[in-house]
């Protein structure tokens, strides 16, 4: 048996797709299709517009009051499936299979240095923990998960629990040598990937070891 909460967002499901494939549509329109209550309707649409999900519109109308109108907002879409990974592999493919793999290796050293030229002045006049810091919360503005903490001898670990790019990295291992690189350009200190998941691991995981001169990171070309 449905629960009340499994009911609630069953709905609210149902509602979103219904505004995906049919809308804009009116609470009555909504409540028709689904064979409830507007007044119940009216409760799920008013939560999504507090999370910013779905908004309003009124239409005006020959006669009568204006309608208003339900649809989503480009948020709402993170609630919908994407198989942007597909179309990098696949445009990742046909690269290799024109221009072979050295212009793959090309296409994700030009992202490094992009990045590298990004967040290097993140990293200015810090020392390596606040840089693993930094580099930490970078890494989760991004969707990876991580974490980070010092280990007795002095070093530091760092642990990325999703990766984003993870079907890309599986079958380009560049991806992943290059965000290693990043990774001790941005620190300035030795950086050794000691699990991956792209390699079925559980995590990245990233042993990072200070550098005798401390060096801060460059904007390596």
């Amino acid at each position: 048996m449905m629960k009340k909460g499994q009911e609630s967002g069953s709905t609210r499901r149902m509602i979103m797709t219904l505004l995906k494939m049919k809308g804009p549509l009116t609470i009555a329109a909504l409540a028709e299709e689904l064979g409830i209550t507007e007044m119940g309707v009216r409760r799920h649409v008013l939560q999504l517009e507090q999370e910013s999900l779905a908004k309003t519109k009124a239409v005006r109308q020959a006669m009568g009051r204006p309608l208003h109108v339900y649809s989503l907002t480009e948020r709402a879409e993170d609630h919908f499936p994407k198989s942007y990974h597909n179309l990098a592999l696949e445009l990742l493919r046909e690269l290799d299979h024109g221009s072979g793999q050295e212009a793959v290796n090309v296409l994700f050293e030009g992202r490094r240095k992009r990045m590298l030229a990004q967040y290097a002045p993140m990293m200015e006049n810090r020392n390596l923990e606040e840089r693993v810091a930094e580099l930490s919360s970078i890494q989760n503005a991004g969707g990876y998960m991580a974490e980070w903490n010092q280990e007795e001898d002095g070093s530091y670990v760092m642990q990325e629990y999703n990766c984003p790019i993870r079907q890309v990295a599986t079958q380009y291992r560049k991806a992943c040598q290059c965000e290693q690189a990043l990774f001790e350009e941005l620190l300035g200190a030795k950086v050794t990937r000691t699990e991956c998941m792209a390699e079925g691991g559980q995590s990245c995981r990233y042993a990072i070891i200070p550098s005798k001169k401390g060096k801060s990171p460059e904007l390596s070309v």
